[in-house]
């Protein structure tokens, strides 16, 4: 499954502060997953959605990221 995937990417970007901004700065889910694919992580953007639980905080990504992968939680 890759959401195990998306959980270790997420937890990369937590512990590391420049990888944090430079997911903070991704407006847009393509270029998320392009970030992601750069550090090795490979999953696609339907595993980000239900029935899967979200892997990012509202406080990982920009407004606009937030609005789309966090509202089904909210």
């Amino acid at each position: 499954m890759l959401t195990h995937q998306i959980a270790a990417f997420s937890n990369k970007v937590r512990q590391t502060p420049e990888l944090s901004r430079k997911l903070k700065n991704c407006h847009r889910l393509t270029d998320m997953l392009a970030l992601a694919q750069d550090l090795g992580f490979f999953f696609e953007e339907d595993s980000l959605y239900p029935p899967n639980k979200p892997q990012f905080t509202e406080d990982q990504l920009s407004d606009r990221l937030a609005s789309v992968l966090l509202r089904f939680y909210a």
